[in-house]
């Protein structure tokens, strides 16, 4: 018995609640019962969401720096200062991406040639690292020409603007590719990129302008931001989601997201609109597209590297049905396209290398397969048109690939006639899983601790595809929001026969280009930041454990009940350790005293040691900033025990701890 604390002191710290029936001399005692076989807790119950909003792929996990480097924006040089005799051209050396510049003599050795590209909210360089700046040119004449490129901010006098520069010899009329590092004296949030003629009398083409840090994650070519990249891998994510929601629907079938072109060589994949550019007017960007230099590959590489099970998502013939009528859904009888995109997908993730697409896979740099099991087919769609695309989707997808989970959709809403409609349906048609989507107030996730208690055991799974609490007006993260879904998710891990797998989203978002609040994780140019959401996430991923341990209260699950004051609890057992993880989460704004019984451990058994992680903020407003970044993160701390096999603590008020008990070696 753990007697470092007394139950007398413990009740005086406590306040009990109105209708505290569950406690008893102002302590909450939660039964936990270590000898239940439990519910299996899926390695795909935590993880990761990936959208293209808020600049989360250009300009933020995608390494690149240049904004339209292939100059195919529909306006050519958007993103670009031009200076000089610039003509844009539309015969170059890559078919899908057939624009580039053509940079004539300026007829004086004073003037200049070339382009400057603004980047993405400039383009930040950090003091002596190194940036690998390359590109395509030819000289149309044959002959030899000089090219100078700079990193340099134009605010600063001119002693001073050129942070690093470089000049590079580009010499006959046949396209090659020409690379130099730059290495900046100085950190700058906000510099540009500059290119120009060196000799002013020699034309020059120039086509797919490329700037890269060399530290990028796993020091990879065409490579992802190292530090938005780590903070993903630190998450340890059981399932990685993507490429996004509504981007995968597209406004038309032809801004749709299509897989085919995001892989092959880099320099020929082709421009797509980003949908998120113009969706809400206030936060309008018209220069936001995406280049598709981060594409299925790498997202598929990005999985491997986390240990995470990729969830690649596929349009099912339907666009946005929030944007569109009848008159953008594919007609059923020219699905065959998309059903082929979706089996051929299969095919480039898990295919042999002798297959069509396999081999495609295996010329960019991986032979061995990627081991995908999940695919999502459609995203938030709803309606008898969802239901009879997705049959045959379903059919094609168990006739060829027996093994490959479905995933369908129970539409936008966490309630309501579309979702009554499709639950059925997906049981129905046999999907093995259903992603529910729910953004919803603080009130919504106090209320929904016990949402998946009472669904049927038997049939798809649920797949808690896109959720956030949305507090006060959809404001920048803050931490009771963060709380409340640490109390919600409480729910899922008790339920792990119903729910396999859950992700928060959206995933990213730039400082200075967001279009939707609140985000997992923020950033600007140079450095990013884990909200409290992100670090409720990272307690649950690296506290998930094997198997859901019954926790109960008088019998009842510990889920927000009136007569539990505002208490959450979980408990679970990692086989691997042997330890017993209990989450507890106090939404009340007074402390609650807690009493731990382990219900099954007798004779010499109990626990060594207990390590309590906590994140708590005494301003239910708090979140942490690019200025302040360790506002709201979790501390830790280990306790002895001598041979407990129970455990009293007081959970603060607005508190989620996870207690993860360490057990006792009996000496024979």
């Amino acid at each position: 018995m753990n007697r470092s604390r007394t139950l007398a002191a413990l009740a005086a710290l406590a306040i009990a609640a109105p209708a505290a029936l569950a406690q008893t001399d102002g302590v909450y005692t939660m039964t936990v019962d270590t000898k239940a076989k439990g519910r299996a807790i899926s390695p795909t119950m935590y993880g990761l969401f990936f959208e293209d909003i808020n600049y989360a792929s250009d300009g933020g996990l995608y390494a690149e720096k240049i904004k339209n480097r292939s100059f195919e924006f529909p306006q050519p040089l958007q993103g670009w200062v031009a200076f000089g005799d610039v003509e844009v051209r539309d015969d170059g050396p890559f078919d899908r991406n057939p624009h580039y510049v053509r940079l004539g003599g300026a007829g004086h050795r004073e003037k200049h040639t070339g382009l400057e590209n603004e980047g993405f909210f400039g383009i930040g360089v950090e003091k002596d690292a190194l940036y690998n700046a390359s590109f395509y040119a030819r000289v149309p004449s044959g002959q030899k020409a000089k090219l100078r490129v700079e990193i340099e901010n134009p605010s600063v006098n001119a002693e001073s603007q050129v942070l690093a520069s470089a000049e590079i010899e580009v010499s006959g009329n046949e396209w090659k590719k020409y690379a130099a590092q730059l290495r900046p004296y100085t950190t700058d949030p906000k510099a540009r990129f500059r290119i120009f003629l060196v000799k002013p009398e020699t034309e020059v083409d120039l086509e797919h302008i490329s700037l890269f840090p060399a530290n990028t994650f796993k020091g990879r070519d065409n490579g992802l931001r190292a530090d938005i990249a780590q903070r993903l891998a630190d998450l340890r994510p059981g399932v990685f989601r993507f490429p996004g929601g509504c981007i995968v629907e597209g406004t038309d079938p032809a801004t749709r997201y299509q897989w085919k072109n995001t892989v092959g060589p880099v320099e020929n994949r082709p421009l797509n609109e980003n949908r998120w550019h113009y969706t809400f007017p206030w936060r309008f960007f018209p220069d936001y597209y995406q280049s598709n230099g981060l594409g299925f590959y790498e997202f598929f590489q990005l999985c491997e590297d986390m240990g995470a099970a990729p969830l690649p998502v596929v349009n099912v013939g339907l666009v946005c049905q929030y944007q569109n009528d009848a008159d953008h859904q594919i007609p059923l009888d020219s699905l065959r396209t998309y059903i082929d995109d979706a089996l051929d997908l299969i095919e480039f993730a898990n295919g042999d290398p002798s297959t069509k697409w396999g081999a495609v896979r295996a010329e960019m740099g991986h032979p061995a397969p990627f081991g995908l099991r999940y695919l999502g087919v459609g995203n938030e769609q709803w309606g008898p048109e969802y239901v009879e695309r997705l049959e045959p989707f379903v059919k094609a997808i168990r006739e060829r690939y027996p093994d490959i989970k479905v995933i369908g959709s129970s539409g936008p809403n966490s309630e309501g006639k579309d979702f009554d409609y499709l639950w059925p349906e997906m049981r129905r048609i046999g999907v093995d899983l259903v992603d529910e989507h729910f953004y919803r107030p603080e009130d919504w996730f106090l209320a929904e601790g016990n949402r998946y208690d009472d669904y049927p055991r038997k049939g798809p799974k649920v797949f808690a595809g896109e959720y956030a609490c949305h507090g006060r007006g959809k404001k920048f993260n803050h931490f009771n929001a963060s709380l409340l879904e640490a109390a919600f998710m409480t729910g899922l891990e008790r339920n792990a026969d119903v729910v396999e797998m859950a992700t928060y989203a959206p995933l990213l978002a730039h400082v200075d280009g967001w279009q939707w609040r609140p985000d997992m994780v923020w950033f600007d140019n140079l450095a990013s930041v884990p909200s409290a959401s992100y670090y409720v996430q990272q307690l649950y991923t690296h506290n998930r454990g094997d198997r859901a341990l019954p926790l109960t209260m008088q019998g009842k699950p510990v889920a927000g009940n009136p007569d539990q004051a505002g208490l959450f609890a979980t408990a679970a057992a990692d086989d691997a350790t042997g330890d017993i993880i209990v989450k507890a989460v106090n939404t009340s704004s007074e402390p609650r005293a807690l009493k731990l019984d382990f219900k099954g451990m007798r004779g010499k058994q109990g626990f060594s040691s207990v390590e309590t992680t906590t994140l708590h903020a005494d301003n239910p407003e708090a979140d942490n900033t690019l200025a302040n970044p360790a506002t709201v993160v979790p501390v830790s701390k280990t306790e002895a025990l001598e041979m407990a096999q129970d455990y009293t603590t007081v959970l603060p008020a607005n508190t989620f701890s996870v207690y993860r008990f360490h057990k006792a070696e009996v000496k024979k």
